[in-house]
């Protein structure tokens, strides 16, 4: 647990330093959530001009006050916060709020005054959360602590929830309670100039109250420390991101197809799934999958049972559960026959299954109990559209008894009035309802993904290959900023014991001719030159060539096509023609904040068209190297299709972890494409065609 976070969010004494009487202001709402949530500890209000606020004695300051102060709550003018806080200090609290704005978020003289503030709480051994934030609050019955001056209370769950905007914070307290999802703690970091996200996730670790942590981030701190945490905490309960700032304009700038295609929120989102971390788009969405989360076990797979009432909804949720990847369950005709004592003639009793209208509370607990003790079914979406002869109060408590007695995960779409929807928020034991399929699909769909990364074995680590990083930091010594030479790239290549093409980077048309002939034709003849990145693009490349005349004409048409583009060429690379197999690329470009970005995917010159690409970050462990490759659209091209052999996976995650251990150890790598490789089957080598790397300045 992260040290000094006690005393903010458990703590026996609050001072609310810049407590007011004025009912519109921060300090008056700051005093008064915590007395309206009848906070179990003392209460000191803090204000200069005040003899007593809402009927609590106040002080003129907070070395004034005759007792121990476990929290500071700080709410005063910014140019005076420095001085409150080394008073707090003085006084020995044990840990400060900072609600007042002003510092980072303003600029430089902010930032100044934020940094002395860190200074401050570190050189104390203080912890500190703000400045700029909207307080805290923790739902412990033992603790009732409210130090927010946000208008909504919190009711008591299983949820940790931080925000990194104070405004949005409000919304997430507005839109908790409407959904009737409860937290154990909630924190507005602000600037986080002292505790920060992967604080809290530490806190949250082993509490035992918080199942599910929920983050609403704007920016990482520390993302190889949050990788670090994520994944360890991960292990034991979920964690929930919605992170902001999904532009691309980062990617702009970039030549390489990998940069191309990825964009800053395609690094967050590999970022995020490498760590086991479930993303959200929204914060209703994020809800909508915590739910699920905190009141329902994790499926052993991906097949879904549908219960109905109505054909509509179900049709709309069984499209739903496929386009998420989730499989629908075959029901096995054991299940089916006892379905069929019970139900009318008219039910559908495949999955889904239909039990018409008419359908009443005893039908769908009888169901559904056949249902989840189906050996296919790993978890089942009940929907109800509200009944003829029952309510849905009645169907909802059967569903809530059987699925009780199952390990299997069960959501509930239930199409009714407001006033169901309001009874059940007093009804906390039930479990997850939402109003329409989608989003109990999409629930059910990263349930099955967190699943599956649980699966995963936690104790694979990067491989260490036996390379040769003596010549590759020698090759990259020599090499000025920029992209390397064709023949320099592929000697990397080499020295990392990754395959290539047979070929000879050469100056002139007789030496190419030269080169063909030791290669042994047909060859690819390429133009090179630092001009050249994408050289199909140019018309520089020309394949299948199988006599001298076909190389020589080659040559000129190349030559023709660069005149005609104002494109200059240092010569040409003359290879073998590589046959077999499908065309894949492995890239890499270097993201400011988490470093290489390695990406994998269908090649060859439509790659940036088809974007059939995974990416993943560094380092890379060899399961996320297998979900790389696996996790293709067009996977069953590589698997084999149509009588063609499959190609040779196993050479293929090898390849992606050695170019992530290449890009680790060699940080001058800004950029990198292996495009194409000639995945080819097993018992046949499997190829690199063309590789371009751009290095960064040489290093002091």
């Amino acid at each position: 647990m992260a040290p000094g976070l006690d005393a903010i969010f458990s703590p026996r004494s609050v001072a609310v330093i810049g407590a007011s009487r004025r009912r519109d202001s921060i300090g008056f709402a700051l005093l008064h959530n915590l007395v309206m949530e009848q906070f179990e500890g003392a209460i000191y209000p803090v204000n200069p001009s005040a003899p007593s606020i809402h009927s609590l004695k106040a002080y003129p300051s907070i070395a004034a006050i005759p007792d121990p102060v476990d929290l500071a709550v700080v709410a005063v003018p910014r140019d005076a916060v420095r001085g409150v806080v080394e008073q707090c200090l003085a006084k020995g609290v044990g840990g400060l709020v900072v609600v007042t704005a002003g510092f980072s978020e303003t600029g430089p003289e902010g930032a100044a005054l934020e940094r002395e503030l860190r200074d401050l709480v570190h050189e104390a051994g203080v912890r500190m959360i703000g400045p700029n934030c909207m307080g805290v609050l923790n739902t412990d019955p033992e603790v009732r602590l409210n130090a927010t001056f946000a208008p909504t209370p919190a009711h008591a769950g299983s949820i940790g929830f931080v925000s990194q905007s104070g405004a949005l914070g409000v919304a997430i307290l507005n839109a908790a309670q409407d959904l009737g999802v409860g937290l154990t703690q909630f924190a507005s970091m602000g600037n986080k100039a002292d505790v920060d996200g992967n604080d809290l996730l530490e806190f949250w670790e082993d509490d035992e109250r918080t199942n599910v942590v929920c983050m609403y981030l704007e920016s990482f701190g520390n993302p190889r420390r949050f990788t670090e945490i994520a994944k360890r905490v991960g292990r034991k309960k979920p964690i929930l991101v919605v992170k902001s700032g999904r532009t691309a304009e980062g990617a702009r700038a970039a030549t390489s197809h990998t940069g191309a295609i990825a964009g800053a929120d395609v690094t967050v989102s590999a970022f995020l799934e490498q760590c086991g971390v479930v993303r959200a788009n929204t914060i209703s969405e994020l809800f909508d999958i915590a739910k699920a989360l905190s009141r329902c076990p994790l499926p052993a797979g991906d097949r879904v049972g549908i219960l109905t009432n109505a054909g509509g909804p179900a049709i709309m949720a069984t499209d739903s559960c496929i386009n998420l990847g989730l499989s629908l369950a075959d029901l096995s005709a054991a299940t089916r026959a006892e379905l069929a004592r019970f139900l009318p003639a008219e039910a559908s009793l495949a999955n889904p299954v239909d039990m018409i209208a008419s359908a009443m509370p005893a039908d769908y607990a009888r169901a559904l109990d056949l249902v989840l003790s189906d050996a296919a079914v790993d978890m089942a979406m009940v929907i109800n559209v509200t009944p003829l002869l029952a309510t849905p109060i009645d169907v909802m408590e059967a569903v809530t008894r059987t699925a009780g007695r199952h390990s299997k995960p069960v959501l509930a779409v239930v199409m009714a009035t407001e006033d169901f929807y309001e009874e059940m928020k007093s009804r906390p034991a039930h479990p997850p309802i939402y109003r329409f399929p989608e989003p109990a699909a999409r629930a059910l769909a990263q349930l099955e993904r967190y699943a599956a990364w649980r699966r995963r074995p936690a104790d694979e680590a990067a491989p260490d290959y036996p390379v040769d990083d003596g010549a590759v930091r020698r090759v990259l010594d020599a090499a000025p900023e920029g992209y390397l030479s064709d023949a320099d790239a592929f000697r990397i290549l080499r020295h990392y014991g990754i395959p290539r093409v047979a070929g000879r980077a050469v100056a002139t048309r007789e030496q190419a001719l030269a080169a063909a002939e030791e290669i042994g034709y047909p060859v690819v003849a390429k133009a090179i030159g630092a001009e050249l990145v994408h050289k199909s693009d140019v018309g520089a490349v020309k394949l299948d060539l199988r006599t001298p005349a076909d190389l020589r004409a080659a040559l000129s048409q190349i030559d023709a096509a660069l005149a005609a583009k104002g494109v200059s060429a240092t010569g040409y690379l003359v290879q073998e023609l590589a046959r077999g197999g499908h065309e894949v690329i492995f890239g890499m470009s270097t993201d400011p904040r988490f470093g290489p970005l390695l990406m994998f995917g269908l090649g060859g010159k439509y790659v940036e068209v088809f974007r059939d690409v995974r990416f993943g970050v560094t380092p890379l462990a060899p399961g996320e190297a297998r979900d790389m490759i696996r996790g293709l659209r067009g996977f069953a091209l590589l698997e084999g299709v149509r009588g063609e052999p499959g190609a040779d996976l196993a050479r293929l995650e090898e390849t992606l972890l050695r170019i992530a251990q290449l890009v680790t150890r060699h940080p001058r790598i800004l950029e990198l494409d292996v495009n194409p490789f000639l995945a080819a089957p097993e018992g046949v080598e499997s190829k690199a065609l063309d590789v371009r790397i751009r290095v960064g300045p040489p290093e002091a």
